[in-house]
């Protein structure tokens, strides 16, 4: 299934994407919820009601209530997660990021999945991305995926994970780089850097969907893996293309990492962490490495990112400038010369 939070006449809807046209679930069943997160406290019994519904309208049922699919109407799959993670999933990704800092692999990186938790209250779905004078300073994309979780669980092993996720989506975790690394030689965070925006969408895709591209984990790790090309185009040119199926660890590892010693939560949202070469700042420093001269680019006002993974759908996004000249950087204190 492909499971959507749409507006339609003024109202947040949870709905079936079946043929180009969505279908409100509480239209056609009122015992259905209409916010994504209550739907998903009750997975297992709501995801069977669905798919009896999308069956009745495979076989011509309900076509009375179908509504043309626009992207505008969208919101992001879970508008309102319990909490939002991301990982840290891809080693090329940070070897390369590594490499261009000119520091060695960080070998605990082969030891254990790691995450970090990002404001779950700035989930937003595709459409305008609206960013503060101080994000615009190497303002990012990040080319991720991400699962929601349907079942509430603790101390999961990764070999029992794969049974709480969900469904799939696209990532996009936006970056605002100088805060990030400013703040971060203080060895907290990430936090301004990360906390104004994170894009899902453009719908949760359930398990079942993907079956046909599932590849076994890389050696010596386990969870379903897919073979989904993924890519992230700025104004129409390609900056970025990579594979699902390269994650050195699985999102069921990730989920057992998260769920040692506490609880996880139908709603959970968690991020696989960016793809090789999904970000600008990789780029760049790619590019500055293999000529002192490159050019490097990050996101300004009025581009659009367009994010594609097979099977996930393609999540639209554009960049807008807030009208305020209100600067947090610009607020810096001075460091005294006796300290």
């Amino acid at each position: 299934m492909k499971l959507v939070s749409f507006l339609h006449q003024g109202k947040v809807q949870t709905g079936l994407l079946v043929e180009n046209h969505i279908y409100s679930l509480p239209k056609m069943n009122p015992n259905l919820p209409a916010e994504m997160t209550t739907f998903l406290q009750n997975w297992e019994q709501n995801s069977a009601i669905a798919r009896d519904l999308e069956s009745e309208i495979r076989g011509g049922a309900h076509r009375n209530l179908a509504v043309p699919y626009d992207e505008k109407n969208l919101l992001a799959p879970v508008p309102h997660p319990t909490s939002c993670r991301d990982g840290y999933a891809f080693r090329q990704h940070v070897a390369a990021a590594r490499r261009n800092r000119g520091v060695p692999m960080i070998p605990e990186f082969d030891q254990y999945p790691i995450m970090y938790f990002t404001n779950h209250n700035a989930i937003q779905g595709p459409g305008e991305i609206r960013c503060m004078p101080d994000h615009f300073e190497k303002l990012d994309f990040e080319l991720e995926s991400a699962i929601v979780i349907g079942r509430k669980g603790r101390n999961i092993r990764a070999e029992e994970a794969d049974a709480y996720i969900a469904g799939y989506m696209i990532m996009n975790d936006m970056s605002a780089r100088r805060l990030q690394m400013e703040e971060m030689l203080l060895n907290l965070g990430p936090a301004k850097g990360k906390d104004f925006s994170t894009v899902i969408g453009p719908w949760l895709v359930t398990p079942d969907e993907l079956e046909q591209y599932r590849i076994p984990a890389k050696p010596g790790h386990v969870g379903a893996n897919y073979n989904l090309n993924m890519t992230c185009m700025v104004n129409g040119v390609e900056v970025s293309r990579g594979n699902m199926g390269d994650m050195d660890w699985t999102f069921a590892e990730i989920v057992e990492r998260c769920a040692y010693g506490v609880d996880v939560y139908p709603g959970d949202v968690i991020g696989s962490g960016t793809v090789g070469t999904g970000c600008f700042l990789e780029l760049n420093g790619t590019g500055r490495l293999n000529d002192p001269n490159y050019q490097e680019q990050w996101l300004q006002p009025g581009d659009e990112v367009v994010m594609q993974i097979d099977g996930l759908g393609v999540l639209r996004n554009s960049i807008v400038k807030e009208a305020s000249d209100f600067s947090i950087l610009k607020n810096k204190k001075t460091v005294s010369q006796e300290q």
